[in-house]
């Protein structure tokens, strides 16, 4: 896998992968081998690229990186987050129309799906999804909302996500989920962090609580 580098300020690198398969190989091998490369405070996933920041040593930390062999998928053993959802949302048919099936049939298939946080970003506690084949992804609507329920689950584009907290948003609303994304209470106050496994649980609508 090539990779290319870009430094940021005095004491960061913008590591470029060729796609997002590639960042989550990135990720998941500079989490697995951390100890072999100089001190970094954080290292923050995006589409196609990973921020390394606070490198005691960008020189060294390139030169090492440049070196290393990964992967051509992430390994998927990260932690597993089941969202029990009500697909309910005032897009489904709209998405089942343009994946050419019914109603039904489009909650089965976004269901059977394990995807994957890639990245983070947008607001507190929402992950990028990966995982939904690449011949079923949809555009983002036309006309954003003005205001989206928090704990809808929604489409655009190769991802799938659920918004935290209500906000404006663009996205195809395929249902919902009571289950708290981002909580301060908790130890780790976001639910999915990149490399964690997710899968979407239908259940009828008593089951779901408000978010």
């Amino acid at each position: 896998m090539e990779l290319t580098f870009r430094r940021v300020g005095a004491d960061a690198l913008l590591v470029r992968a060729p796609d997002g398969e590639g960042v989550a190989a990135l990720y998941a091998a500079l989490l697995a081998r951390r100890d072999e490369l100089p001190a970094i405070t954080e290292i923050v996933p995006a589409a196609r690229t990973v921020l390394l920041d606070g490198l005691a040593d960008p020189v060294l930390t390139r030169q090492r990186l440049a070196g290393w062999e990964l992967p051509p998928h992430p390994p998927a053993d990260g932690p597993l987050v089941e969202l029990p959802t009500v697909y309910d949302g005032a897009d489904l048919a709209e998405v089942a129309g343009r994946w050419g099936c019914s109603e039904e049939a489009a909650v089965r298939l976004h269901s059977s799906v394990e995807y994957r946080v890639a990245f983070c970003g947008f607001a507190p506690g929402f992950g990028y999804l990966t995982g939904l084949p690449d011949d079923h992804q949809v555009p983002r609507r036309a006309t954003p909302r003005s205001s989206v329920p928090a704990g809808s689950v929604a489409l655009a584009g190769p991802y799938t996500g659920v918004y935290p907290r209500s906000s404006p948003g663009g996205w195809q609303l395929l249902g919902r989920t009571g289950v708290r994304l981002w909580d301060t209470d908790r130890t780790q106050a976001a639910l999915l962090a990149p490399g964690v496994r997710v899968r979407f649980v239908p259940v009828a609508p008593a089951a779901v609580a408000a978010g």
